[in-house]
């Protein structure tokens, strides 16, 4: 088995791509060690001490090291890991299976007023086909939080939460698109 590694626009941030699939269906982030309890692969990559945020996505693992730590020392004690995990068939999730891992709501979610419910469902779509693809390939996602007054509400993940770049991602390009196909959007914020 061979692991490839891609840069993403976060330099904090490596995506490691096994050569299979990771997650079948949607992505999970683990923002720290304390949410990682969920999964041995994401406590193991943790456990390494030089671990931030660890996301799993459709055929990708993004890896996020601290302040200061140096991926020339991190990335190999990476790959051993992400190549033991795969090799060896390790269940992603405690438990039989992923079913029982509930993930909470995020409390900042905005409860959707019904009356918008076609503009909604337009920036969703949008999301879904334009944006979160490229986003992907970044090595995180992105997910639709809420829409108020013209404002949509959004949270980047993985790779893409903390990057340098991400606010220009969601101003010059995210916004841009959301109002061009849809002008009740007047504009976009992270969450």
């Amino acid at each position: 088995m061979f692991i490839e590694t891609e840069l993403t626009p976060n330099p904090a941030t490596i995506k490691f791509l096994p050569g299979e699939t990771v997650m079948p269906s949607g992505t999970r982030d683990f923002p720290n060690e304390e949410s990682a309890a969920a999964s041995p692969l994401a406590s193991a990559l943790f456990d390494l001490g030089d671990v931030s945020g660890v996301f799993f996505g459709r055929d990708f693992v993004s890896v996020t090291a601290g302040e200061g730590v140096d991926w020339s020392q991190l990335k190999p004690q990476v790959v051993a890991l992400l190549l033991d995990h795969f090799i060896t068939g390790s269940p992603l999730f405690a438990g039989p299976d992923a079913s029982a891992i509930a993930v909470p709501p995020a409390d900042d979610d905005l409860p959707d007023d019904p009356a918008d419910a076609e503009i909604i469902d337009q920036i969703k779509e949008l999301i879904e086909v334009r944006v979160r693809p490229a986003v992907a390939n970044d090595g995180g996602d992105i997910v639709y939080r809420g829409f108020r007054d013209g404002v949509v509400f959004l949270t980047m993940q993985g790779a893409c939460a903390g990057c340098p770049s991400s606010s220009a991602t969601l101003k010059n390009g995210i916004e841009s698109l959301l109002k061009h196909y849809v002008p009740e959007v007047l504009e976009v914020r992270a969450a």
